[in-house]
């Protein structure tokens, strides 16, 4: 604070120049000896003793920052605006196709990071080996948390249920549109009506049925009797080979 005290002193003389200077604009002939010599001999080349305009100041030179084709001040700048503009579309044009490209890498980034991980498909398929599953019989595996019926048919079901009328059944569905394989029926053995497990090999038309409300289904899956509404749903499913299935 002091060493700035110090360098300030030099300036007093000017400071109060300036002072007085504004004085005497504001008042005229109110100030005539207050200011000191030194300074006064400052601000004689203007009237009030005050400079109200900066004409020495040097304006700066931007050439460097200009297009040639511009420069020259005799010359009109139309002769040159295709050149410039087409230069103005080309970067503009490129800028977008970056934009657009950086753009789509980060939704692509972003909707796979929300996909569902390797081991997280694993679980999603499930193999099944048919020749464990004797004909007549209906094996339950689990797949996706829900319980999977997977029944072998004799030639009997099968061609009984060919044979049922469509007229009968509440979901009308023909039984070829439910299998890929004749031989073998492949459900989710969950009820349409409120959820529960039907029994299999069971019920009035020898196929599912469900002891919570009486829904009875068929060796197709397809409601015959009882509440549920709809038939029990067929998972996608395909035969890699004759002896397996994969579910999913």
């Amino acid at each position: 604070m002091m060493s700035l005290a110090a360098r300030c002193g030099a300036f007093s003389p000017y400071l109060q120049g300036t002072k007085h200077a504004v004085k005497g604009v504001v008042f005229p002939g109110a100030v005539k000896d207050a200011v000191p010599a030194a300074v006064n001999t400052l601000y004689s080349t203007s009237p009030g003793g005050i400079r109200l305009a900066h004409t020495d100041i040097k304006v700066p030179d931007f050439s460097d920052y200009r297009r040639p084709e511009v420069q020259d001040p005799n010359k009109s700048s139309q002769e040159s605006s295709e050149a410039r503009r087409a230069f103005s579309y080309l970067v503009t044009g490129a800028t977008t196709v970056v934009g657009v490209y950086a753009a789509k890498t980060v939704v692509t980034q972003f909707v796979s990071s929300m996909s569902a991980s390797a081991d997280v498909l694993a679980l999603s398929k499930i193999e099944i080996k048919l020749g464990d599953i004797p004909e007549g019989k209906n094996m339950t595996f689990k797949w996706r948390g829900k319980p999977l019926f997977v029944r072998h048919r004799t030639e009997k079901e099968i061609a009984t249920e060919a044979a049922v009328n469509m007229a009968e059944l509440r979901d009308p569905q023909h039984d070829k549109d439910r299998v890929v394989n004749p031989s073998w029926v492949i459900v989710l053995g969950v009820c349409t009506h409120l959820g529960c497990v039907p029994i299999a090999n069971a019920g009035d038309f020898g196929g599912y049925y469900c002891p919570c409300h009486g829904s009875h289904y068929d060796a197709s899956g397809r409601i015959r009797k009882g509440p549920a509404p709809l038939n029990l749903e067929v998972p996608y499913y395909e035969f890699p080979d004759e002896e397996t299935v994969v579910v999913g």
